[in-house]
C-alpha cells in the first residue's frame, strides 16, 4: 500500500464498512448531531492520516476504532474544560432538559426512545467506562476493546462491570 490511489480505495472501502460503527461510537460521547457529524470528519480525517502507517498488526476495525477514542477522548476532555469554565451550567442543563421534552416523530417511537435515553445516560458516565461500554455495544471482543485502549483483557472486564453498573443507576433514575 504505497500509492496515493491505493490509500484512496483503501480510505474509501474503510469508511464505508465502518461508519456505521464511527458513527454509534461517536453517539456514545456527542448527543449533538452537528457536533456529531464534526467528530466523524476529524475521524476520517485522522484514519486518512494515518492510513500509511497502517501494518497490519492489528485489525483494521481495532485500527478504526482507536483512531476514533483518541478524537473523542480529546473532544470530551476540551469539553470538560470548557464546561469547568462556564458559570452557568445550570442554565445549560435546563436548555438541554427542553430540548429533549420536545421529541420529533422519530424519537416518540418506543425503540428510539430507549436508545437515545441508553446514549444519554452514556455520556453521563466517566471516560473510561464510556469507551468500553460503548466499543462493547458494538460487539467488539475484550482483547479487541483492550487493544483499541491499551488496556490489559482483565481491566477492560472490571471497566465494563463498573460501567453496566454505573449504566444500570442512571437508567433507572431517567
Amino acid at each position: 500500500m504505497n500509492t496515493s490511489s491505493n490509500y484512496q480505495k483503501v480510505f474509501t472501502e474503510w469508511m464505508t464498512e465502518y461508519e456505521k460503527l464511527l458513527r454509534h461510537i461517536i453517539t456514545g460521547f456527542e448527543a449533538k448531531p452537528a457536533i456529531q457529524d464534526e467528530l466523524f470528519q476529524e475521524i476520517a480525517l485522522n484514519i486518512w492520516r494515518a492510513l500509511p502507517n497502517f501494518r497490519s498488526e492489528s485489525a483494521v476495525k481495532t485500527f478504526v476504532a482507536r483512531i476514533a477514542h483518541n478524537v473523542l477522548a480529546t473532544h470530551v476532555a476540551k469539553a470538560v474544560k470548557s464546561v469547568k469554565a462556564d458559570q452557568n451550567i445550570e442554565a445549560l442543563n435546563q436548555d438541554a432538559e427542553k430540548d429533549q421534552i420536545q421529541p420529533t416523530p422519530y424519537q416518540s417511537m418506543d425503540k428510539q426512545q430507549r436508545q437515545a435515553r441508553l446514549a444519554k445516560s452514556i455520556r453521563q458516565l466517566k471516560l473510561e467506562q464510556q469507551q468500553v461500554i460503548t466499543l462493547a455495544l458494538e460487539g467488539m471482543s475484550y482483547q479487541e476493546i483492550a487493544d483499541v485502549l491499551v488496556i490489559t483483557t482483565n481491566l477492560v472486564g472490571v471497566r465494563l462491570q463498573r460501567a453496566k453498573v454505573a449504566l444500570i443507576k442512571l437508567m433507572e433514575a431517567v
